[in-house]
């Protein structure tokens, strides 16, 4: 498994990760909601399907029953998935509703050893500027610790 970072430009981050094995067995884990849960750390209300709302509770340590809201995208079977979730900043005292989104998506593409999954999240420019940092610093940290565990997970 080979992980590099591409960019962490001001609002975006990607991260590039190549995974030993076949598109179709990446793209049930990152779109079939239940082992989403699994290596995401999340447990989820229901499927993923474009145009609806995916809620749920974080599992991941550190954040336990913080909650977890998006909206799902697109959904391109074994090219892309796509959703908008939202900040959760406990301190703001503002439902999660009514907190920021930031786009993340899953591009897939075949390689000669598996699957390339490219994970981008943009939109922090729309965060507060006290939240803006924190958030950028810790969702690097955050995709850079979920790209592992994907990469285990379809190992």
């Amino acid at each position: 498994m080979g992980n590099q970072e591409v960019a962490n430009m001001v609002d975006t981050i990607v991260k590039v990760v190549e995974l030993k094995a076949p598109l179709s067995r990446v793209w049930h884990a990152i779109s079939d909601h239940k082992e989403f849960g699994q290596w995401f750390r999340v447990k989820l209300d229901g499927p993923f399907k474009p145009g609806s709302v995916s809620t749920g509770k974080m599992t991941f340590p550190g954040c336990e029953n913080y909650p977890w809201r998006a909206i799902v995208e697109r959904m391109e079977p074994e090219r892309l998935f796509s959703f908008r979730w939202h900040d959760y900043d406990e301190k703001s005292g503002t439902d999660v509703v009514e907190q920021t989104t930031m786009l993340v998506e899953f591009r897939l593409e075949p390689t000669a050893e598996g699957t390339r999954l490219t994970i981008t999240e943009s939109g922090f420019e729309a965060l507060p500027d006290h939240r803006r940092i924190e958030v950028l610093r810790d969702n690097t940290e955050g995709w850079n610790i979920q790209a592992n565990n994907i990469a285990a997970h379809v190992a």
